[in-house]
C-alpha cells in the first residue's frame, strides 16, 4: 500500500514538474504571430498540446505507451462527436476503417461524394478525432461523406497510409450507387498529410477506365514534397507553434522510417543528387514562390554538397508517391480542377503554393483560399467553441462553399 502511494504521488509530481517547465517555455519561447487573434486563447490551446506531446514523450522513453499513441488517446477523449443532421456508420472496407456521413434528409436524386483523408503526420488524428469535421462537411453540403482510418505510426510507416486510403477510396468508388452516390460528383479531400493523400492517389487512378473520374480535389494546407526544405514558408515560420520545422522533420522521417541522425542533411539539401536538383529546381526552387510570400533576407546556399551516403539512406524522398509535386507535367495537365488552402503562419505554406503553379501552368482550373491569420491545423478547431479562431471558420466555410458549387 505504501508502494502504490509512493507511485502515486511521484507521478503526480513528475507531471506537475513537466507542467511547469512546459509552461515556462510556452511564456519566455513561444512567438505569437501579431496577426493571429485571441492571443491568449492561442497560448493556452499550444500548451495544452505541448504538455500532451511532452507526456508522451516521456512516456514513450519510460516504455510504458508510445507518444503516438497517448497522443491519439488524450486527443479522442475531448471529442464530443456530433451527428445532427447525418446518419453515421462505421464500417471496414476489408481491414480497412472506415466512417461514413450520409444526410438524414430526403434527397430527390444521388448525392455528391466526398472522400476525405484526415490529417496529423500519421502521428496524430483519427476516425474520431475528424468526426465533427466530417459530419459538418456531409450535411453543410449534402453529400455522402467516407472517412478513411488509415494506419499511423508507431507500427505503420509509408506506404501502409497511402495504401489503405487508395484501396479505401477504389472501394468506394466501385460501390458508389449502393450508397447513393452520383458518380459525376465526387470530391477527394485531405487536410494536411491527408492532402498529401489526396495529391498521390488522384494521380495514381488518372487512367483507371474501370473507376469514376474525380470531380475535383481538395486540398487544406497539404505537405506535398519532402525534398526542399529552404523553401520562404520553411524559413519564416521554422518556430511556428503546432508545426515547428524540427518537429515536422521529425514526423518525416518516422513517417518514412529514415533515422533521424539524417535530418540536418535533408535541411541542407546534401541528400540531393546534382542532376535531380537540375531537373526538380524548375519544380521546387524558391524562384517559383510569388515576392510578396518570399524574405527579403539573405538565402541559404541550397542545395548543400552532395553527400551519397546520405542520398541512400533517405531517396524515398523522390519517390513521387511521397513528393506528388514531382509528377511530370504530362501527369499534372490530366489532374481534376482543385481547391486549395493555404495558411500564412504555416511552415507548408509554400507546398500549396508550387502546387497551385504547377496546376495553373498545365492549365487546370485553380480555387486558391489563402488565409492570412491561419495556422497549421487550424481547421480541426472550427468547432471547439472558445479554441475556435476566425481563420478556422474561413477555412471550413470556404471549403463548404467550394464544395457546394461542384
Amino acid at each position: 500500500m505504501i508502494l502504490v502511494i509512493i507511485l502515486i504521488v511521484g507521478a503526480c509530481l513528475l507531471v506537475l514538474g513537466v507542467s511547469i517547465w512546459v509552461l515556462i517555455q510556452e511564456i519566455f519561447t513561444v512567438h505569437v504571430p501579431l496577426a493571429i487573434t485571441h492571443r491568449v486563447r492561442f497560448h493556452i490551446l499550444h500548451y495544452l498540446f505541448q504538455l500532451t506531446l511532452t507526456l508522451g514523450n516521456l512516456l514513450e522513453k519510460m516504455k510504458i505507451c508510445s507518444m503516438p499513441r497517448f497522443f491519439r488517446f488524450v486527443q479522442d477523449l475531448l471529442v464530443l462527436k456530433n451527428n445532427h443532421g447525418v446518419l453515421v456508420k462505421d464500417l471496414h472496407f476489408g481491414t480497412i476503417p472506415v466512417r461514413l456521413f450520409q444526410p438524414k434528409a430526403a434527397s430527390s436524386g444521388p448525392r455528391r461524394g466526398i472522400v476525405f483523408y484526415h490529417g496529423g503526420g500519421s502521428v496524430f488524428g483519427g476516425l474520431d478525432c475528424y468526426h465533427n469535421i466530417c459530419s459538418y462537411l456531409a450535411r453543410e453540403t449534402d453529400s455522402v461523406l467516407l472517412s478513411v482510418g488509415y494506419r499511423k505510426l508507431p507500427d505503420h510507416h509509408h506506404p501502409s497510409a497511402l495504401l489503405d486510403c487508395l484501396n479505401a477510396t477504389i472501394h468506394f468508388l466501385k460501390d458508389l450507387k449502393t450508397y447513393g452516390v452520383d458518380p459525376a460528383r465526387v470530391v477527394v479531400t485531405g487536410e494536411s498529410i491527408g492532402g498529401s493523400g489526396v495529391a498521390s492517389i488522384t494521380q495514381m487512378l488518372l487512367g483507371r477506365q474501370d473507376l469514376p473520374r474525380f470531380r475535383a480535389q481538395v486540398l487544406i494546407y497539404p505537405v506535398l514534397q519532402e525534398i526542399n526544405f529552404q523553401l520562404p514558408s520553411y524559413q519564416q515560420n521554422q518556430n511556428s507553434p503546432f508545426l515547428s520545422r524540427k518537429f515536422m522533420m521529425t514526423c518525416v522521417c518516422k513517417y518514412l522510417a529514415i533515422d533521424l541522425s539524417w535530418i540536418d542533411a535533408m535541411m541542407k539539401g546534401t541528400v540531393i543528387p546534382p542532376d535531380y536538383w537540375k531537373k526538380y529546381n524548375k519544380w521546387l526552387g524558391s524562384d517559383n514562390i510569388p515576392q510578396r510570400f518570399r524574405s527579403q533576407g539573405t538565402q541559404p546556399k541550397f542545395p548543400g554538397i552532395f553527400n551519397e551516403t546520405a542520398y541512400l539512406e533517405t531517396n524515398n524522398i523522390f519517390n513521387v508517391e511521397v513528393s506528388p509535386l514531382l509528377a511530370d507535367d504530362k501527369t499534372f495537365a490530366q489532374l481534376p480542377e482543385a481547391f486549395l488552402v493555404s495558411c500564412e503562419y504555416d511552415i507548408l505554406r509554400d507546398d500549396t503554393l508550387l502546387y497551385k503553379k504547377r496546376l495553373e501552368d498545365q492549365g487546370v482550373p485553380v480555387t486558391w483560399c489563402h488565409v492570412e491569420d491561419g495556422f497549421h491545423g487550424s481547421m480541426l478547431l472550427f468547432d471547439k467553441k472558445i479554441f475556435s479562431f476566425p481563420c478556422s471558420h474561413k477555412i471550413m466555410n470556404s471549403t463548404v462553399s467550394y464544395i457546394k458549387g461542384i
